[in-house]
């Protein structure tokens, strides 16, 4: 129905400069009142398509703020725990300064006992600082859940952006010629597929938790080996779940489970 709308907003705003304009008083009188009700907003073509628009754009940019809410509720709480996670993890990619600084003792009693004449060796748990390198494991939980919160993060700024985007939608429209000023800006969403990019930002969600489980499978691997077949039974249950849940609309298309690559 708006489109047909749209198609009659287009025709009504065709230029008339070219119209030929009669002399007659009756006929510039007739030209003048027509020319009238097709640029006046109140007309009954404007009010049927404004009433209809307006109806669409509320339900659209409550879906938008539906979705922003909620992403940013989820990415509030879930940033906060990877960051917890990190506080711990993290320092094991820079050397340890006490690590250092008892390499760098043992050195100077080592020297010092020597010039005595008596011969102290070092333990083999002080390591050189120079050959610092931190282990294939850290470096991978490491890398894993940075990612995952800068995903989340991107997330959450964006999920902001799209409440910004709402507000900018509803606010852009004045009063005079409304009904024209919202068909330029309805074929702007469209264009640009805002809705896609909304819809987005739950799959890079989903993607940011994935790769925090896989940054914890991988840490866990490392210190525990039962701790470790646990968790990762769990995380292959759920990651088999949503593979069932995208493909399960393309089975049954009444299905209400979805997930956002469905």
């Amino acid at each position: 129905m708006l489109t047909i709308l749209n198609g009659c907003l287009c025709l009504i705003n065709v230029p008339r400069k070219n119209c030929s304009i009669s002399t007659q008083p009756s006929s510039q009188s007739t030209s003048g009142q027509s020319e009238k009700s097709f640029s006046d907003p109140s007309g009954p073509l404007f009010s049927m398509y404004l009433e209809r628009a307006e109806e669409e754009d509320r339900r659209m940019v409550e879906n938008w703020k539906g979705d922003a809410d909620g992403i940013l509720v989820f990415t509030g709480l879930f940033s906060a725990s990877v960051a917890t996670f990190l506080g711990n993890t993290y320092q094991g990619l820079q050397l340890n300064s006490q690590d250092a600084s008892a390499f760098y003792l043992s050195r100077i009693y080592q020297q010092s006992a020597s010039d005595n004449g008596s011969q102290v060796s070092i333990p083999s748990t002080i390591s050189d600082p120079a050959t610092f390198s931190p282990s294939t494991t850290t470096v991978w939980v490491n890398a894993l859940w940075f990612l995952s919160l800068v995903i989340s993060l991107t997330c959450a700024l964006l999920a902001t952006m799209s409440q910004q985007w709402a507000r900018h939608y509803l606010h852009a429209l004045p009063a005079v010629q409304r009904a024209r000023i919202r068909s330029f800006y309805a074929e702007g969403v469209k264009k640009f597929r805002v809705s896609w990019a909304i819809d987005t930002l739950p799959a890079l969600l989903h993607l940011s938790v994935f790769l925090f489980y896989a940054g914890l499978s991988v840490l866990l691997f490392a210190i525990n080996l039962t701790i470790f077949k646990i968790v990762v039974s769990w995380v292959g249950l759920c990651l088999s779940l949503y593979v069932v849940i995208t493909i399960l609309p393309a089975v049954f298309p009444n299905s209400p489970y979805r997930t956002p690559l469905s």
